[in-house]
């Protein structure tokens, strides 16, 4: 592993154009505005090397000189801690930690219906999770009216994490009506409109909203 690491002097993300665990990384990276090369995967088609350096051959896997990490919420505070600003972590520990937990549960609770919609093996079963994600943001889309951010007066992972799924809602079959998800739909259009975000998008995830 060593010696292809050391191949590589600069950052390296191998990444997938469509994949939304790729993307919040990308925002995350033109949000420290941190250059990285960009490898592109076929996920039907994966390169030896990314095998070689990540066992489970996911994406998005980040090769920093020496060290490899995959899995996209141990990527994102691993740039935060090596590129502290600006800071997308709250300062105190305990707020640090509910930002934590927000990530997991926005994984567990949501990320999980998007996988379930692009990989089911039935219309019935993308129908399913399509109607959960659907209700689940209806559920709280108050909330994300309650302050700047989603439950932060700052910009933070949690924001970056919730771009990258906002921004594919039209392309998984979801529009929010306009009156009930109001909160929701200003929410991301103040995302989509950053600098950072719109430098994260692939041609294919321009795609989506075109």
């Amino acid at each position: 592993m060593s010696l292809i690491t050391n191949k590589r002097s600069i950052m390296t993300l191998f990444s997938n154009k469509v994949c939304p665990y790729s993307h919040r990384v990308r925002i995350v990276l033109a949000e420290k505005g941190v250059v990285a090369e960009s490898v592109e995967v076929d996920l039907n088609n994966k390169p030896n090397e990314l095998y070689e350096l990540n066992p489970y051959g996911t994406v998005p896997t980040l090769v920093d000189r020496d060290l490899v990490l995959y899995e996209s919420n141990i990527i994102l505070e691993y740039l935060e801690e090596r590129f502290p600003h600006p800071p997308l972590m709250p300062v105190y520990p305990v707020a640090r930690a509910r930002n934590r937990l927000m990530m997991l549960r926005v994984d567990r609770d949501w990320y999980s219906l998007v996988k379930d919609i692009s990989h089911a093996s039935d219309k019935a079963t993308a129908e399913k999770a399509r109607k959960e994600l659907y209700d689940s943001l209806l559920s709280v889309a108050p909330v994300f009216g309650d302050s700047p951010y989603f439950l932060s007066e700052e910009f933070t992972l949690v924001d970056c994490s919730l771009a990258a799924l906002l921004w594919r809602l039209p392309a998984l079959g979801i529009n929010l009506p306009a009156d009930q998800g109001k909160p929701i739909i200003a929410y991301a259009e103040k995302l989509f409109k950053r600098e950072s975000f719109q430098a994260s998008l692939s041609d294919a995830e321009r795609e989506m909203r075109s």
